[in-house]
């Protein structure tokens, strides 16, 4: 029964990636909403640079054309947080082509240089607009073609997603979805999402989990993370093949906090997860991003590659020989 138990919950989580696999963030996360305020909004809100950049790949045998569906794109109404009155303008760009991914800028933490490197394919602003409060925005089509050949990331053409908040201080709350469909969430099958810094609105409830997965290569030695403005909102935690419930220095208000982590032979090549484990406090948005020892920032990505990690317990037997009369 116990290795019953075991395949159903593993056939489960597969079919629950596969399934669930295009919504950033996504269901496994346990993360309900990206955030990026206004321009003018201060840091002390959660968002430290007020830009949020996510890369979509899609594999090489997806030939179709593809649509960017975004959820809650306007700032205004019953998901978005308001700061007085509704007084934002955010953009959504979406590029492709030589240099949407390979461009160093692209890849920065912070949003400086030619960071919109590559085509421009399409791009709109939005405000406080109720056509699109709660609903449904779609990009596209677009040619799978029309994204970047990177070395780096073999086996798929790369798309870059710019939300930009450009004016006002309100919080602008969204999801994604890459879907093969202009009017319903239909996946692209064997798609991926990855972001190098991440900027996302806590669960509410005290005790909720949220989980995110860094992908560490077999080049790694030693890990930096950096979370901004968690307000010590309960603990942070890494958990991976060879490390359980691994703690996490966490950040105050409108404070980073970092903390370096040693990685093990194990966990190279392989998926780990931070999770964060709330207190409760409303409305709690926060950032993160890591270093490898080269100071090479690291890609979070949206489906777990490998699926979320499994801690290897280790027993150690001891024998002893009992002697005889």
């Amino acid at each position: 029964m116990r290795y019953l138990k075991a395949f159903l919950t593993g056939t489960f989580l597969t079919l629950f990636l596969v399934t669930q696999g295009q919504r950033i963030p996504n269901e496994i996360e346990n993360i309900d909403y990206l955030v990026t305020f206004g321009g003018n909004a201060p840091a002390s809100w959660g968002d430290d640079d007020h830009i949020q950049i996510f890369f979509f790949l899609i594999p090489d045998e997806f030939t179709e054309p593809i649509y960017l569906r975004v959820f809650d794109p306007d700032v205004g109404g019953t998901i978005d947080e308001i700061k007085g009155e509704w007084n934002s303008v955010h953009r959504i760009s979406i590029f492709g082509g030589e240099g949407a991914h390979s461009h160093p800028d692209a890849r920065k933490v912070d949003p400086v240089g030619e960071f919109k490197s590559g085509n421009l394919l399409a791009s709109k602003v939005f405000r406080d607009n109720p056509e699109f409060d709660g609903k449904w925005y779609t990009f596209g089509p677009f040619n799978p073609v029309e994204g970047e050949l990177d070395p780096e990331i073999p086996n798929g053409r790369i798309f870059k997603v710019i939300m930009e908040g450009l004016q006002g201080d309100d919080g602008n709350l969204y999801q994604y979805f890459l879907s093969a469909n202009p009017d319903v969430n239909e996946e692209v099958e064997g798609s991926n999402a990855f972001t190098y810094e991440y900027s996302f609105r806590l669960p509410v409830a005290s005790g909720e989990i949220s989980h995110i997965y860094p992908f560490i290569d077999k080049n790694v030695v030693s890990i930096t993370q950096h979370n901004f403005d968690f307000d010590y909102d309960g603990e942070l935690v890494i958990y991976s093949v060879s490390k359980n419930r691994h703690k996490v220095k966490k950040s105050a208000d409108l404070k980073w906090a970092s903390s370096m982590h040693e990685i093990t032979p194990e966990e190279q090549n392989t998926t780990i997860e931070i999770q964060i484990i709330k207190q409760g406090k409303p409305n709690n948005n926060m950032v993160f991003f890591l270093r490898n020892q080269y100071e090479e920032v690291i890609r979070f990505y949206s489906i777990p590659i490998g699926g979320p990690p499994r801690y290897k317990y280790q027993v150690n037997l001891k024998y002893y020989q009992k002697d005889e009369d």
